[in-house]
């Protein structure tokens, strides 16, 4: 059954600082909304719960992307095309451009926002294992000010997250330490866009003197929540290649993994896709380093 429009109430107070009043004296009782991708398909199946809806969209507060002498400052009403446009973010943060190339249709691009994409909290996120390699900061604000917190952790169960009644996420730092790892991202879809991933991996690694000296990744769609897969990490920092490392490797993520069947892909597949990129990552990461060691000579 659709929803009727007469049992909504939207209101644009046009100022973040009027948002966050409203926010405040009704808590959990205005649901913020932005570019609306998500909630507008709860709204259309009659499944959107909350009635009173408060407008971010346009917000010029939430729309920068900044530079400050430590980080980049992604406010979080920025679209996945204000991503994909942005120099620095395609420079710095290459697996989070891509990601953003992957969320849904052009149209979708253009409507849909990082913030929206961290709070609706979907394990499938295409942008949200990028985040995690990245180890953004989510900045929360509220009309008691604004908190800084990892957003690895930030989800405590599916659809759940630490933001509380009367706060958004106003914007996302991240430090640009990372412009000599290797990067790695892969999307398994029916489609490269407008498809829900049946599982999506993110991977930063360095390797000096044939060791992995720092690996970080991450993995959607496997579990209620996006996952950091530090087990697996372990089990490959200060590793060379052999392939008794990926083996491990394989071991530890599927000790870290708890995929379900549903209607995109089985349990099984999950697992076994996931090794497979986790092998590719591995395998790419040393070709990197021995292609740029033969470089050097």
């Amino acid at each position: 059954m659709r929803s009727r429009p007469s049992e909504y109430e939207l209101v644009a107070p046009g100022k973040l600082s009027a948002v966050l009043e409203l926010m405040a004296r009704e808590p959990g009782v205005w649901l913020p909304i932005a570019g609306g991708t998500e909630l507008m398909v709860q709204y259309g199946a009659g499944r959107l719960g909350a009635r009173k809806l408060v407008s971010l969209w346009g917000l010029p507060e939430l729309r920068r992307i900044e530079q400050t002498a430590q980080e980049l400052i992604i406010g979080a009403g920025c679209t996945y095309t204000d991503l994909r446009n942005h120099p620095q973010v395609a420079q710095e943060f290459p697996l989070l451009a891509r990601a953003a190339s992957w969320t849904g249709s052009v149209a979708n691009q253009n409507r849909g926002t990082l913030g929206g994409n961290i709070v609706n909290a979907s394990p499938a996120a295409d942008s949200l294992p990028a985040l995690m390699v990245y180890e953004a900061e989510l900045l929360l604000s509220s009309v008691r000010g604004q908190r800084r917190v990892p957003y690895v952790g930030f989800h405590t169960g599916y659809k759940q997250t630490k933001l509380n009644a009367d706060e958004i996420v106003a914007a996302i730092a991240l430090r640009p330490r990372f412009a000599h790892y290797h990067s790695y991202s892969r999307k398994i879809g029916t489609r490269n866009a407008q498809a829900i991933a049946k599982l999506c991996l993110a991977g930063l690694g360095k390797v000096s003197a044939n060791k992995i000296e720092d690996v970080r990744l991450a993995i959607g769609s496997v579990a209620v929540t996006p996952l950091r897969l530090r087990r697996t990490e372990a089990s490959l920092l200060g590793g060379e290649w052999s392939p008794a490392l990926v083996r491990d490797a394989r071991q530890a993520l599927e000790s870290e993994v708890a995929p379900i069947d549903d209607i995109r892909s089985s349990a099984a597949y999950r697992i076994q896709v996931a090794g497979n990129l986790l092998q590719e990552f591995v395998e790419s990461l040393f070709a990197r380093e021995q292609a740029s060691a033969e470089h050097a000579q």
